[in-house]
């Protein structure tokens, strides 16, 4: 969506604000397109070392650098608390799933219930219709959601629990460019200050190397075997929630691994060196979601992606009522987890998505 689509400018708009280059960029944007930008920056909480601290996309350097940001673009910048609604919606949210036995997505989570959600709640109580973030998607006025320019960056596998109501007010303003064009576009405008800030490829609330840290701290250990697929045992597993399906790395064990199947009945992991074994070709999808907002009744040929940064496939989705489906792809698909998301797509389109069950 750009401001050729808008009769009435120039107009108000809520950026969220991480302290990144994407964010940034997007603010500059906006701003050179017309728009009157607002920036917010969401004060979330996460974990770090048996403590909650300052959400990595919100310490003092990030706000301190979407402060300067907006400063130097003239625009005004805010910090929004919502520590405890990140807290109940993504970070309990997190527990309770991998307790039960699922592998999570968080971010699909925090875009479903908080992020978008909060930053309307801020644009309404400014009287303000629109937000924009920095993510790597495209919007119509409609309320469609459309893959980015850069596939190798798509963010709409984690987006594709918006509604067309949000979407149509949503703007992504790097949709046509590709990482590399918004890095230099921060270059040309003076913004050298993102050459040499990392980007990180975390979860928000937890580092990747501090993750085992967390869950051993909200769930626990509990210690079982490693099997491979002829019953030989290879070692011992901490706790069947510490692992997710397809994993190979941090196993403890001599040569190439990968996890194929949880079993909780036994409190075994169990695991072949054989990468087809963890390959299926279908799945079962809860809390279906079409953007639209009407589900299907008769299978519908499409795309679908079970991975961040995957190759949507061929598929059929045989919907089954009750917002519930099965999607069978045309080539098995490697590490179908349940708790991740399906994201579902005709070409570019993205049309929604489920939760792997």
């Amino acid at each position: 969506m750009d401001l050729e689509n808008f009769t009435m400018q120039p107009k108000r708009i809520v950026v969220g604000m991480s302290g990144g280059v994407d964010s940034s960029m997007s603010l500059l944007l906006l701003k050179q397109q017309g728009w009157q930008p607002i920036g917010v920056s969401l004060k979330l909480a996460v974990w770090e070392e048996g403590c909650r601290r300052e959400n990595a996309c919100c310490t003092e350097e990030s706000l301190r650098i979407a402060s300067e940001v907006c400063k130097k673009l003239g625009v005004p910048h805010y910090i929004y608390n919502v520590e405890k609604d990140f807290e109940r919606n993504v970070m309990d949210f997190m527990v309770s799933e991998l307790k039960a036995g699922r592998t999570p997505n968080p971010c699909a989570e925090c875009n479903r219930t908080l992020k978008f959600a909060k930053l309307f709640e801020f644009a309404a109580k400014h009287g303000i219709s629109y937000v924009a973030t920095g993510h790597y998607a495209r919007s119509t006025p409609e309320g469609e959601l459309l893959r980015p320019k850069d596939l190798s960056k798509d963010q709409t596998y984690g987006l594709c629990f918006l509604t067309s109501e949000m979407l149509s007010k949503i703007v992504f303003p790097l949709g046509e460019l590709t990482k590399k064009e918004v890095y230099s576009l921060a270059e040309k405008e003076g913004f050298e200050i993102f050459k040499k800030r990392k980007q990180s490829q975390d979860l928000c609330f937890v580092s990747g190397k501090d993750l085992p840290e967390f869950i051993d701290e909200k769930l626990g250990r509990s210690p079982g075997r490693i099997m491979d697929t002829e019953g030989r045992r290879l070692g011992e597993h901490r706790g069947l929630h510490f692992y997710t399906i397809g994993q190979r790395h941090h196993l403890g064990l001599k040569g190439l691994y990968f996890v194929k199947e949880r079993d909780y009945k036994n409190n075994y992991l169990i695991v072949t060196k054989n990468r087809d074994e963890i390959l299926q070709n279908e799945a079962i999808l809860s809390r279906l979601h079409f953007i639209s907002g009407t589900v299907p009744d008769t299978e519908m040929r499409l795309m679908a992606q079970v991975r961040y940064g995957q190759k949507p496939v061929g598929a059929t989705l045989h919907p089954s009522g009750m917002d519930a489906a099965r999607v069978v792809f045309d080539e098995p698909v490697q590490a179908v987890t349940p708790g991740q998301v399906c994201a579902l797509y005709l070409n570019d389109l993205c049309l929604g998505g489920g939760i792997i069950i």
